[in-house]
């Protein structure tokens, strides 16, 4: 198994998900032991896998909860870090007593089987794929309820 980390584009001629598809395909070739890739949408960014659902990906659900430590100074540490922990070979501690403890929803879940038994084992497991709001769609102004107008059109004074 291996995971899908992070998609970080610039510029690009085509949709996210033939780019997912081809970096896929070339995955399968240079390692054809692999058989499930995973990956994780984050709706704390507004994320809900779109790109996934897209690639044919199966959602599986959300992660658990998780946490990350707020300090009195603004910073933030994610739960992995939070206490002792080693950053570049030195260990430091964090006092977690000095930091206010906030929840992070669970991030969504989705498979890519590689080989048909793999799918066969992973399909019970789907759910339906998580859709974005109102709110979340591109270009949708904050704060309005439904559909912007558009000024109407002028007529022309012969």
């Amino acid at each position: 198994m291996a995971e899908l980390q992070r998609i970080a584009l610039r510029k690009h001629a085509n949709p996210v998900s033939r780019i997912i598809s081809i970096a896929v395909r070339l995955l399968r070739t240079q390692s054809p032991g692999l058989r499930l890739l995973i990956s994780y949408a984050d709706p704390m960014q507004d994320h809900h896998g779109g790109v996934y659902q897209a690639s044919g990906w199966i959602y599986t659900g959300r992660s658990a909860d998780d946490w990350k430590l707020v300090m009195q100074n603004g910073k933030s540490f994610h739960s992995r870090v939070a206490g002792t922990h080693v950053h570049f070979g030195v260990k430091k501690t964090i006092d977690v007593s000095r930091g206010t403890r906030v929840t992070l929803p669970g991030k969504h879940r989705y498979l890519m089987p590689l080989d048909p038994e793999m799918r066969a084992r992973i399909l019970p497991l789907a759910k339906p794929y998580p859709k974005r709001t109102k709110e979340q769609a591109p270009g949708h102004p904050s704060g309005l309820g439904g559909v912007t107008p558009t000024r109407a059109l002028q007529t022309c004074p012969d």
